[in-house]
């Protein structure tokens, strides 16, 4: 049976993909369980110092697969519904918004509802021409759910978030770029593959821990004062500080070489 997500780790970058190209990766179950089982895994894994989000086929993911949602209406488990917030969704956007190293979402295709929300949570979001979004929660009467409404106000502001919860429509990959949820958009004579795995070696051969620093004080930044956050700073200035990558660029500058990082 294949695996509904798969994980490939080369040269320090872990790419993680959701595999259900039939049902433009729909996240059931055991697609879920998968997921987090893979998103905590690199999380802790040493060896991955940047991670890619992707899927198979013509979407990236398109949330909650309805399919399995309607089973479990008609079979009155629909208590499982309900508590896959908490078991499922919640657990993997926090294993992927508070990893201490970077993460990329390649988005092939359409990102719905959930899997919009995936995308949020990540760093960096690669567009090919055919992706976008869609905050398609009001479509089927639901809330917000895995971060969207933490993380999508803070990319586009809470006027437009409202706006684009309330009248949930695919947003075009040029229009995800002007609004700020895109960090690039891929054009056809362009590879996405290609072009998010060079970002990605990039930020693998980079200094591991200092990138993780920043990406947990902008985080901590955005729900605490100017004092607290200069403090969190303060703290993260010390733990990098005493890295071997801070030591081996100093020593790098003061002999004019570039330097190498480890990530450690």
């Amino acid at each position: 049976m294949t695996s509904p997500v798969l994980l490939d780790l080369t040269e320090g970058v872990a790419t993680i993909t959701l595999n259900r190209p039939d049902a433009m990766n729909s996240l059931d179950v055991a697609t879920k369980q998968a997921l987090l089982e893979t998103v905590r895994a690199v999380a802790e894994d040493p060896a991955a110092r940047c991670v890619v989000l992707t899927g198979t086929g013509r979407a990236f993911c398109v949330g909650q697969d309805l399919k399995e949602h309607v089973e479990l209406l008609h079979s009155g488990s629909s208590e499982q519904l309900f508590t896959t917030v908490d078991d499922h969704y919640n657990p993997i956007v926090t294993a992927i918004a508070t990893m201490p190293k970077p993460v990329i979402a390649s988005v092939n295709g359409v990102a719905a509802g959930a899997g919009a929300s995936l995308a949020f949570a990540c760093d960096l979001r690669y567009l090919a021409e055919a992706g976008g979004f869609n905050l398609a929660f009001a479509n089927v009467a639901l809330s917000c759910d895995t971060g969207a409404s933490y993380h999508l106000q803070r990319l586009v502001g809470r006027a437009k978030a409202i706006e684009l919860l309330y009248f949930p429509r695919t947003l075009t990959a040029e229009e995800s770029l002007e609004l700020g949820l895109a960090t690039a958009v891929v054009s056809g004579d362009e590879d996405l593959g290609t072009v998010v795995g060079e970002v990605a070696a990039r930020l693998a051969a980079g200094p591991t821990v200092a990138l993780g620093a920043m990406r947990r004080s902008v985080a901590y930044a955005a729900g605490h004062s100017f004092e607290e956050a200069l403090d969190f700073e303060s703290r993260m200035m010390t733990e990098t500080g005493g890295t071997e990558d801070h030591a081996a660029a100093v020593a790098a500058f003061i002999a004019k070489e570039r330097p190498t990082f480890h990530g450690r």
